[in-house]
This record gives C-alpha cells, sequence and structure tokens, in this order.
C-alpha cells in the first residue's frame, strides 16, 4: 500500500550540525513528502560514525512546531538523534529517516566514519526505509541547490517501493551544477583507504597536540561500477548498503580451518 503524503512521518538528522545548509536543504526538500521531524545535534559530529553517547546524559529541545514540522536540537551524536526520535519523540515509527546533506563525500571506506551514514544505518536497523545524502563539497560556500532535484527522485522512488529491511542507501551529489549532473548511476562502494597522517604541532603555550590530515587512495581508480567513478564522472552515485558485515565469501574457508 502506498502511504499518501499527508500520513507519511519522515525523521530527519545530520553530522553538521543543525543549521549546516545542507541540512536546511534536505529539510525543505522533506516537506514535500510529508511530516517532518528534525532531531540534530547543534555543533558538528563529523566523523562519529556510529558512536553513541553513554557517558553524559542526553538532552532535547524543542525548538519550533507546526503542522508541517517539528524541530528538536539535542546534545548528542547522529546515532543518538535517531534512537531518541523512534524512542521517546516521535508519536510512532517514521515512514523514511532521510540524513544529510552532508558537507563532503560519503563515498568508498568514508562511510565506516560517516556520521550520516550511520544515522541512515541506524534507521535501518529499525527497518524504516533510510537514506544518507552527501554532497562531494567541503566549501564554506558550497551551492546545495542541485542536491534538490535528486533527493526528490530517491524519495519518489521509495515512496512507491519501500527498501527491504536491513538495506539503506548511500547517495552522493557530485559538486556541479545540475545542468552537468549526467544522470544516476547504482554503484558498489569503491575498493580504497585513507593515507591518515598527523601533524605534529604546538598550541599557544608551547604544548604539543597533534592534528589529524591525510588524502584518499582509490585502489581502482578506473573501475566503472564504483561510487568514486560516477563522483569524478559526474554522476550521482547510489549503493545499497547492508547492516550485516558478515563476509559470507570468507565462511567456508575460515570453517575449514578451524575444522582441521
Amino acid at each position: 500500500m502506498i502511504v499518501e503524503k499527508e500520513d507519511k512521518l519522515i525523521l530527519v538528522t545530520n553530522d553538521d550540525g543543525l543549521y549546516a545548509p545542507g541540512l536546511r536543504t534536505l529539510f525543505e526538500v522533506m516537506e514535500e513528502f510529508g511530516k517532518v521531524v528534525v532531531v540534530s545535534t547543534l555543533e558538528s559530529q563529523s566523523g562519529m560514525s556510529q558512536a553513541l553517547t553513554v557517558k553524559t546524559p542526553l538532552r532535547v529541545k524543542l525548538l519550533e512546531e507546526n503542522d508541517k514540522h517539528r524541530i528538536y536540537s539535542c546534545n548528542g551524536t547522529p546515532t543518538d538523534s535517531i534512537k531518541l526520535a523512534v524512542n521517546q519523540l516521535l508519536e510512532r515509527l517514521p515512514d523514511f529517516v532521510a540524513a544529510g546533506v552532508n558537507h563532503g563525500a560519503n563515498a568508498s571506506v568514508s562511510i565506516l566514519y560517516s556520521g550520516t551514514m550511520a544515522a541512515a544505518l541506524e534507521g535501518c536497523l529499525y527497518g524504516i526505509s533510510s537514506v544518507g545524502f552527501s554532497l562531494n563539497s567541503f566549501s564554506r560556500t558550497a551551492d546545495f541547490s542541485a542536491c534538490r532535484e535528486f533527493i526528490r527522485i530517491v524519495m519518489t522512488s521509495l515512496g512507491t517501493e519501500p527498501l527491504p529491511p536491513g538495506i539503506c542507501l548511500n547517495v552522493n551529489i557530485p559538486e556541479v551544477g545540475k545542468n552537468d549532473i549526467k544522470g544516476i548511476r547504482i554503484c558498489r562502494q569503491s575498493k580504497g583507504n585513507w593515507k591518515e597522517e598527523f601533524e605534529k604541532r604546538k598550541d599557544p603555550m608551547g604544548k604539543t597536540y597533534y592534528w589529524l590530515t591525510g588524502s584518499y587512495n582509490n585502489h581502482e581508480p578506473d573501475a566503472e561500477d564504483t561510487d568514486e567513478w560516477a563522483l569524478r564522472n559526474n554522476y550521482v552515485s547510489v549503493v545499497p548498503v547492508t547492516v550485516d558485515m558478515t563476509a559470507y565469501a570468507y565462511l567456508d574457508k575460515l570453517r575449514d580451518r578451524f575444522s582441521k
């Protein structure tokens, strides 16, 4: 059964903070699809992955409410935001979880570190059709307008056929104008790794500290079925992601090793 717009409940969060332009973009488009509840931290929680707040109390504040939406701030992580919303703040299980639009791509292994994608994966665990949206730009003046059309395309598709349990979508949008985007490609996650480097620095008091820097190392730059290739060639990449991290291809070999 297709749920009518006025009956849909959409939970929105991100990891860049409540006043991030990407969240505003996502929130405004989501209002076209139903009633929106935003739960987000005030400050950036980038790189928090699936972290939970366990050592300090979680606090939530209702900032705005009308017939179309409710907006809450919280002091937790993106995963905290989903858990709090589902368990305490919502009158029922939402029809969709939408996270983003993240400031910077979450392609390849970046998904392992992303607070935005962690929120989408948390939605999966509740059996909710969930999507993480990201724009491939870290610029302070990044233009999120091109994201709107592709958010609509993805959400319209989910409105006609929800995702299977345990699967969410990782959607990455290239940093080009809407007219320069060639379309949508269904992809797999690219193989690669981040080469981390820590710069040793001194603070004004003369004390040593370390600042994380680094670069992404793409192991298969010419593989046209990957998300990294799609972004580099001005396509929106859509990768289905599962919460099941079992390496099924290695199960039988591992059984053989331990049966000897």
